[in-house]
């Protein structure tokens, strides 16, 4: 009977030792599969390199090399009062921009979800249209409109509202007008979507439990549609730092942004290195936002919540 047993034993001892010894060896084939893989993205990484990195590691070199080795140049940008100014120029023109965005689009963003299908969806074709039509197209209409033989100080002449026509291009009122209006569909796109994904039982059970509906929109339908509204906030601010041709065209030269700066340190002064500096400067803002937002993110493979 023992030696029934120990029959029996012995192939599934043999198996079992065979199965151990095949995942053992898995781990080493898994890796060797994914090498063979990852060849194939060595032309992707080859281009990469070549037309992206190296050129932006050039960049980067000259800001701490020309005129002289060393951080010069950043330190000033930083000391001179008008390299300041133009620093504080581009944050607040990013920040006014993204906070008129936000109270413009958000509303789009619901009446698109609200009104019947079909409505919505031609709402949504046309947010699309203009952001689709010519960028330099659109910054030159707003100049015809803003300026002072334009159709609004026209209108506003004519009701009365105005004696005398009102400065709107060249100033800090046209860069904001020109870019809200290119920057309103970016905050419409994500916003919308959140809305669209958000189910009106919510809502409802809301308003049975006797919330009012400022209450339900505040504590409820805010709160579910803060992913879009953050990130969507966030792409119009990132693209507002490094935005060139509307403030080039409606701004002027008291409210010089940071991408205007460089453009003017390359072409007219030749000034390789702190423009080189203050492009640095520029990439570096932008990847930390992009940490903040992947950190803040809950679905970011970065964020606290998905921490062990």
């Amino acid at each position: 009977m023992k030696v029934a047993i120990n029959a029996l034993q012995t192939p599934s001892g043999a198996a079992s030792g065979a199965g151990a010894k095949g995942t053992a060896m898995n781990p080493s084939s898994s890796l060797r599969q994914r090498w063979r893989g990852s060849r194939n993205l060595l032309p992707a990484l080859l281009f990469l390199g070549l037309f992206f990195f190296a050129p932006l590691i050039g960049l980067l070199l000259r800001g701490v090399l020309e005129p002289v080795p060393g951080l010069g140049n950043y330190e000033q940008l930083f000391a001179n009062s008008a390299y300041a100014r133009v620093l504080f120029n581009t944050f607040s023109v990013a920040g006014l921009v993204t906070l008129f965005s936000v109270l413009l689009g958000f509303p789009l963003a619901w009446a698109i979800t609200l009104v019947p299908r079909g409505w919505g969806r031609w709402l949504l074709n046309i947010v699309l249209l203009s952001m689709w039509t010519s960028l330099l197209a659109r910054t030159y209409s707003w100049l015809v409109l803003l300026q002072a033989s334009g159709v609004i100080n026209k209108a506003l002449m004519a009701m009365g509202i105005i004696d005398q026509p009102l400065e709107m291009v060249h100033n800090l009122t046209g860069v904001v007008i020109g870019m809200s209006y290119i920057m309103i569909p970016f905050i419409v796109l994500p916003l919308q979507a959140t809305m669209q994904a958000i189910d009106p039982m919510v809502l409802q059970a809301g308003a049975i439990c006797g919330a009012s509906p400022w209450s339900n929109f505040f504590k409820v339908f805010l709160p579910l549609c803060r992913s879009g509204l953050f990130s969507g906030a966030l792409m119009v601010f990132v693209m507002s730092l490094g935005y060139y041709v509307t403030p080039a065209l409606l701004g002027g030269a008291q409210n010089m942004m940071l991408p205007e700066f460089i453009v003017q340190q390359v072409q007219s002064f030749l000034n390789w290195g702190l423009a080189s500096a203050a492009a640095a400067l520029l990439i570096a803002i932008t990847l930390v936002l992009f940490y903040f937002y992947l950190k803040l993110q809950p679905e970011s493979p970065v964020g606290n919540s998905n921490a062990r």
